[in-house]
């Protein structure tokens, strides 16, 4: 087992790999900036060391500092979390190259599924279904012209690097494609330091379904049920829930079993999700898969009673996934709202600025993770997120009415929030049948906004 782990994060994420390690008797170190100097993650931990100024890039993103602060504090591990390094294969290279443990997937493998157009063709010899699309970089605007006449509108425009909603544009007329294709290599050198871009035919308002994977170093891989992500702004998701309600018996059978064919036939060996997109017809295709921890893992082991983080570290270590499918159940549902420093009737805006006071709802089923506690300071230079909210409950219709009860509970004061965003979002009847798909939050935005809302 490993016995001293870095936690190269910050935030919610940092203080819930510190919790898992305390559980597994693993000491922690978390670096940190100067902006995170008073951070829970800095007092919860076994150790803290600064490692730089607030700019990520002087920071979180520093490989080489985190790494030689690993070395320089007797770390046998680093764990990524999610987020600025945990899907960079050249970090987690570094790491093992210094002879200690990374936390999550062979960098091959980071690699090859981080390459969105390899891991498409990887997906298709797997026999997973794929969007139509191309199956190499484009290489100029004319052969991305090109390649939307043959796919045919709307297109979709992605960054061949890219994850997180970033370096995409949709496009739904020729006129409008050369300027998507010039945007969306420009975002995407930026956020990935890699301009090429493909295509892919665009799924219009689809589902968003995700599936848990867990694999080990012996090939012994299974899922965790599937998750529901449609509801979300901007390619961000807002509430994430799990199971996903829309799927049929059939429909579910098949899509976990292609989930865990597809990861045992890279030989996944880590926690990670594979991403699809599912049609107004039923059909899935395959999207993308995050070979990291997510933000919603927790709505996975609401209804499974599995801890991700442990099993993460776990499989690090060496250890054998002793889970069977067979033992892995699915009890009741739960849903995960985020909650965000952000101005809903400006775009969505951050806040960033102190908390001055701070309540969070509590009671059977409720779970939050968060690492803001009164006064703290939500900066200017990360993710605005203030908390998640976890919920769980016997059926769906019941999670839905303990997260309203919870949301009310829920006090933030010194920055705006998305809380009543939320909060209302759970009151409109598409949402509660389940029929919303990930085109539905801009509409209802707008539809509150109309009825005086957020103006």
């Amino acid at each position: 087992m490993i016995r001293r782990l870095l936690i190269a994060n910050r935030g919610e994420i940092a203080v819930r790999i510190i919790r898992a390690c305390k559980e597994l008797g693993i000491e922690t170190v978390v670096v940190y900036s100067t902006a995170d100097k008073e951070s829970l993650a800095v007092q919860l931990a076994d150790q803290a060391v600064c490692i730089g100024p607030a700019p990520a890039k002087d920071s979180y993103l520093n490989m080489g500092l985190i790494v030689q602060t690993a070395c320089s504090t007797g770390c046998d591990a680093v764990h990524p979390g999610y987020g600025f390094l945990s899907e960079n294969a050249k970090f987690a290279r570094l790491v093992q190259e210094c002879d200690m443990t990374f936390v999550g997937p062979n960098p091959k493998l980071i690699q090859m599924m981080g390459d969105k157009t390899q891991a498409r063709k990887l997906m298709k010899e797997a026999g997973v279904p794929v969007v139509e699309g191309c199956e190499d970089a484009l290489k100029s605007v004319e052969n991305a012209k090109n390649m939307a006449e043959s796919i045919g509108y709307p297109v979709i425009i992605k960054a061949r690097l890219g994850g997180g909603g970033r370096g995409m544009r949709i496009v739904y007329k020729a006129e409008d494609l050369e300027n998507a294709y010039t945007e969306a290599r420009q975002e995407a050198k930026v956020c990935f330091e890699n301009d090429e871009v493909y295509m892919e035919r665009y799924v219009e308002n689809p589902k968003h379904i995700e599936v848990q994977i867990l694999g080990d170093h012996y090939g012994h891989v299974v899922h965790l049920f599937e998750r529901d992500c449609s509801f979300q702004r901007k390619n961000q998701k807002i509430i994430e829930e799990a199971p996903c309600t829309a799927l049929t018996r059939d429909n579910r059978e098949k899509l976990l079993s292609q989930a865990v064919n597809a990861a045992r036939s890279i030989g996944y060996d880590s926690a990670g999700t594979m991403e699809f997109l599912m049609d107004k017809q039923g059909n899935f295709y395959f999207m993308e898969m995050n070979t990291r921890i997510q933000v919603e893992h927790p709505v996975t082991e609401a209804i499974t009673g599995v801890d991700l983080i442990k099993w993460q570290i776990k499989i690090a270590s060496g250890q054998h996934l002793t889970l069977k499918q067979e033992d892995i159940q699915c009890h009741g549902h739960a849903m995960e709202c985020r909650i965000n420093a952000e101005d809903v009737a400006h775009d969505f805006a951050p806040s960033p600025g102190p908390v001055t006071f701070m309540h969070v709802p509590g009671g059977h089923g409720v779970r939050v993770d968060t690492a803001v506690y009164n006064g703290s300071i939500i900066s200017p230079y990360y993710d605005s997120m203030i908390m998640k909210l976890i919920v769980s409950a016997g059926n769906r219709l019941e999670c839905i009415k303990k997260m309203r009860a919870s949301l009310e509970e829920t006090i933030v004061s010194g920055v705006k929030t998305n809380i009543e965003f939320n909060y209302l979002t759970l009151y409109q009847k598409e949402f509660i049948e389940g029929s919303h798909d990930i085109g539905y939050a801009p509409i209802l935005l707008k539809r509150l906004k109309e009825n005086g809302q957020f103006i």
